[in-house]
């Protein structure tokens, strides 16, 4: 008799935890881990866009134009400051141009690579030894490649 109990409780065990694992529902499929470096970095910051585009005839030791102008004499060196706002690296590319009627001649291009940690002054400028033609001219400003601005000014 106690052998029967024996294989009785064995046999109740037995089909107990068969029973058991046969019901169990499976937990719900987990949300896949996202390190905690991913979810709390903030997001790359943005290139320093362009706020400001100045022309003038003289520039400070901090690149800012002197006094503001839109016109310039023949011997003048004509000076963009280009003020940009925020960090990140970006490529500035300056387009100066003559218009003449319906013609458009390109007389300078020129660029430089910058790493922005905050608001920053950058300069460009155009002059001919011989003096630059009077007419009109434009500056054109290029941040990665994409018009940043367009300020145009007169030779006299």
């Amino acid at each position: 008799m106690r052998a029967l109990n024996t294989t009785f409780l064995a046999l109740l065990l037995g089909l107990t935890i068969f029973a058991c694992g046969k019901n169990e529902t499976p937990p719900p499929a987990a949300e896949p881990a996202v390190p905690a470096t991913q979810t709390m970095q903030p997001a790359a910051p943005a290139a320093a866009p362009v706020s400001a585009i100045n022309l003038g005839n003289a520039i400070g030791a901090d690149k800012r134009v002197t006094t503001p102008n839109t016109s310039f004499a023949p011997k003048d060196t004509v000076y963009a400051a280009v003020e940009t706002q925020g960090r990140g690296t970006l490529t500035l590319k300056a387009k100066w141009t003559y218009h003449k009627d319906d013609k458009v001649a390109t007389v300078k291009e020129d660029s430089m690579t910058i790493a922005s940690s905050g608001p920053a002054v950058n300069e460009f400028h155009i002059s001919m030894p011989t003096g630059l033609p009077a007419g009109d001219y434009e500056v054109e400003i290029f941040a990665n490649d994409k018009s940043a601005g367009v300020t145009k000014f007169t030779v006299k």
